[in-house]
This record gives structure tokens, C-alpha cells and sequence, in this order.
């Protein structure tokens, strides 16, 4: 299984959905939502509006929320996160 990394810079359009139906929830006043939810929209999108040719790997949800954070700090507390075990 590729790494986080590899599998994020392979599918930049994934990071781009993840920020943007982040930042509407954030907007429309929620304040905590699930990373999950926000997969499963950018998944219902692709799959109607047509598959840019990505295919969303649960495993990696987490990652996206805990990237998220560390790029906007402002999504602290937003999503909530268990302890990853290595």
C-alpha cells in the first residue's frame, strides 16, 4: 500500500476537495464535522459529475483531516481524531 504521501502527491484533486468542502462547513457555522462525511461528498461529486480518474481510499481519511489542521490551524477541534497506531 503506497504511504499517505505518495497516495496525497498522486491525487492533488482530492486534497483540493477535502480543503473546499472543509472550508463551506466552517463557513456554513458548523463547528466540528467528520472527515468521513466530507470523503463521502467527494465521492458522491466524482461519481456524478464524472470520475476524474481518482479512487478515494478510506485509509487515508484521517490523514487528510490531520493535514488539514496542520495547514490551517483554525480546523483544530473541527474533525475529531483518534490516536494513530504505528
Amino acid at each position: 500500500m503506497k504511504t499517505f504521501s505518495e497516495y496525497d502527491q498522486q491525487n492533488p484533486k482530492i486534497w483540493e476537495y477535502f480543503k473546499k468542502y472543509s472550508f463551506e462547513a466552517k463557513k456554513k457555522g458548523l463547528t466540528h464535522y467528520g472527515a468521513k462525511s466530507i470523503f463521502e461528498i467527494i465521492r458522491w461529486h466524482s461519481n456524478l459529475y464524472g470520475n476524474d480518474g481518482f479512487k478515494l481510499n478510506n485509509n487515508y481519511t484521517s490523514m487528510y483531516a490531520r493535514k488539514m489542521i496542520k495547514e490551517h490551524p483554525e480546523f483544530k477541534g473541527f474533525f475529531k481524531l483518534r490516536k494513530i497506531n504505528k
